[in-house]
């Protein structure tokens, strides 16, 4: 199993449960990057959707590449009703984007999964020039609550997950200014999500900790 592609096989799963982000977060990314029906986005790993249809409201032309086939036929289903939206199954490293340029360049929870040295400079290739760059992440707070439960379930974790290939990527979100990057700024917006018992197991299958 590539490390990459841990979620492929539960897509229902992980469109349901899987994080969402808040809404301030996009309506600054759409704000910052003056997004709209004249400018173009690339969301790179979409997932199921989960950052996707808050920039396609804009009505830009927009284009997605996921790795997972089974994640991308899922939101391909889930959005081709949009003229706008358009996803490539495809590895963001190697797919050839040289006659494409986009007014924002985007990723949730994903450039992590690529090499600084291979990501970086090809997102700031393909931007034009003012272009946005936009990571977003989420941190949840599962330890601090009930860290004996962390620990057992990080015992388990350890015990039955060994993916073939290894995650050995090195990114540190730090180091944009050093491929080109300016202006650049770090943004932190909060929220509560409960969940009982039996929610909190179907979420964490969709959260992959490390």
């Amino acid at each position: 199993m590539d490390f990459r592609k841990v979620f492929n096989s539960i897509p229902e799963e992980f469109d349901k449960w899987r994080t969402r982000y808040c809404d301030e977060l996009f309506a600054h990314v759409v704000e910052y990057s003056k997004l709209d029906s004249g400018k173009t986005a690339l969301e790179i790993g979409p997932g199921t959707g989960q950052a996707t249809e808050p920039i396609l409201k804009t009505g830009c032309s927009y284009l997605a590449i996921e790795l997972d086939e089974n994640l991308a036929e899922y939101t391909k289903n889930k959005l081709s009703s949009d003229d706008n939206f358009q996803i490539v199954n495809a590895d963001f490293e190697t797919y050839d984007l040289r006659h494409h340029q986009f007014d924002l360049v985007y990723s949730a929870a994903t450039i992590q999964w690529i090499p600084e040295k291979i990501g970086f400079p090809k997102v700031y290739d393909i931007l034009k020039s003012n272009g946005t760059f936009a990571m977003m992440l989420t941190r949840t707070d599962e330890k601090s609550a009930n860290e004996p439960l962390y620990l057992k379930r990080q015992e388990i974790y350890s015990e039955y997950f060994h993916p073939e290939a290894e995650y050995t990527c090195n990114l540190n979100y730090n180091n944009t200014d050093k491929y080109g990057f300016i202006d650049i700024e770090c943004c932190h917006y909060h929220k509560t999500r409960e969940l009982n018992a039996d929610e909190y197991v179907s979420w964490i299958r969709t959260m992959l900790l490390i």
